[in-house]
């Protein structure tokens, strides 16, 4: 099988087990130690669902690859990209930005006029990267309850 050096292409079923993985890598750095107390099986399962049983039309996962290698994801609902993570080892080589353009894509496509990203307080580097993509603080902040306290996490938009 042929495939591109890099690409992003919707996810298909066995790609939930590098999701995971890249999701699992990214809380840590925000979690630390307590990450290891999350459920791995059934953070899998998960993306397993997401991905073969999506809750509407317009859900969609979204994997970024590195020739056949998955590298990041991407998960999209209704107007708002719910998750978008790189493994740490593949970052800065424009994964993200190749999954961004699928969302805003698919987003265009929908006919939707906005899209909204979630960044918790404090990431400078996903901060950075919406805000260089366009995104501006949308002026909403949202308490997430983490296994080692509270997260705070700040709305970003843009118009499409």
């Amino acid at each position: 099988m042929i495939h591109a050096d890099v690409s992003a292409r919707p996810a298909v079923p066995g790609d939930e087990d590098a999701i995971a993985a890249i999701q699992l890598a990214a809380w840590r750095g925000w979690l630390g130690d307590a990450v290891d107390a999350l459920p791995a099986d059934e953070v899998r399962a998960r993306w397993a669902a997401a991905i073969v049983a999506a809750p509407s039309r317009d859900h969609r996962v979204f994997v970024a690859c590195d020739g056949p290698r998955v590298v990041g994801f991407a998960a999209l609902q209704p107007g708002e990209i719910m998750a978008l993570e790189i493994a740490p080892e593949h970052r800065r080589a424009g994964h993200a930005s190749r999954l961004l353009s699928a969302c805003i894509d698919t987003l265009r496509a929908q006919g939707r006029e906005d899209v909204r990203a979630w960044a918790l307080e404090g990431d400078d580097a996903r901060i950075g990267f919406l805000t260089s993509a366009g995104l501006a603080e949308g002026g909403l902040r949202r308490t997430l309850e983490g296994p080692a306290g509270d997260l705070v996490e700040v709305m970003y938009r843009a118009g499409l």
